[in-house]
């Protein structure tokens, strides 16, 4: 057998806390950190960039998959959002991943779970009026899991800026010991961010969308030379529209740490965004620094 023949061995998989703190216990025991990547799975290369990162970072690197139920809204796409475990499990073992915790429902949210982690003020602004408990999911599921596994460190991305900042608030505010590391929005050669939705996309939506990421550069470069906050934020708004988004749900100069709205660019700030083609909705957000 030639060594083009041997196939890397599958991943592990555990499914229940006792065995992923068991794994992480004995790896910390031997001296070496381990990072955290929690993803709902529909895996594409920005969550890949997170395993490189948790690489890059620590030996030792555990992805978690779970669709959590209790960050849908009654009207999203909980029963369609994509599942293909096999998939995302060899995904994952390409870029070196050391083990994949795929819990249940069940394991998850057993008979009687009755307690929910809110964010406060940070997750009620920017998405929080549109998908309302949304934000109150992903700080659950996120402290459940990152209690769960006792990492090191863990790792999001910045395309959902807002759950970072949310996800840094609760960890900081519920003193969980794990530092949280955000990694930059991965995207089309055309600047179209990763998303596991962007699939549902038709093929003349795909050609309207980059021009959201197209417009947040546009204002951000504008405020950063300058321009009023409030007239470029104008400008954005009726570029969105004229580019053929159906509906904009917001479209935000915020405050990068708060996400309050910043009328000037006096410290930095980041611009989001959220916007429909169609039934499929975008976000996007982009950095703005103000000049030296």
């Amino acid at each position: 057998m030639t060594a083009s023949t041997l196939q890397k061995p599958a991943l592990p998989i555990v499914r229940t806390v006792v065995e992923l703190r068991r794994a992480v216990g004995a790896w910390q025991s031997a001296g070496e950190r381990v990072a955290l990547v929690p993803t709902m799975g529909a895996l594409h290369r920005g969550h890949l960039a997170l395993v490189e990162r948790g690489r890059a970072l620590c030996p030792r690197v555990v992805t978690s998959l779970f669709v959590n139920p209790i960050q849908f809204g009654p009207n999203e796409d909980f029963s369609r959002y994509p599942r293909d475990e096999g998939r995302d499990a060899a995904l994952l073992a390409s870029v070196g991943c050391d083990l994949l915790y795929a819990p249940g429902v069940a394991e998850m949210y057993p008979e009687r779970f009755a307690t929910t982690v809110t964010a406060g003020p940070i997750a009620e602004r920017q998405c929080g009026p549109f998908r309302p408990g949304h934000f109150a999911g992903v700080a659950t599921v996120v402290s459940k899991l990152l209690l769960q596994s006792r990492a090191d460190v863990a790792l999001f991305g910045e395309k959902d800026f807002q759950q970072l900042q949310v996800i840094r608030r609760v960890a900081s505010d519920l003193d969980i010991p794990v530092a949280i590391e955000g990694v930059p929005t991965v995207r089309e050669s055309d600047g179209l961010a990763l998303s596991s939705r962007n699939v549902y996309l038709t093929p003349e939506q795909r050609a309207v969308a980059p021009a959201l990421y197209r417009i947040l550069t546009e204002m951000a470069r504008r405020i950063e030379a300058g321009e009023a906050v409030p007239a470029v934020t104008a400008a954005g708004l009726e570029a969105l529209r004229t580019a053929g988004f159906t509906a904009i749900d917001y479209l935000d100069v915020a405050d990068a740490e708060s996400l309050r709205p910043l009328e000037r660019l006096d410290r930095p700030g980041r611009i989001l965004a959220a916007a429909w083609l169609g039934k499929t909705r975008l976000i996007d957000n982009i950095a703005v620094v103000p000049r030296r």
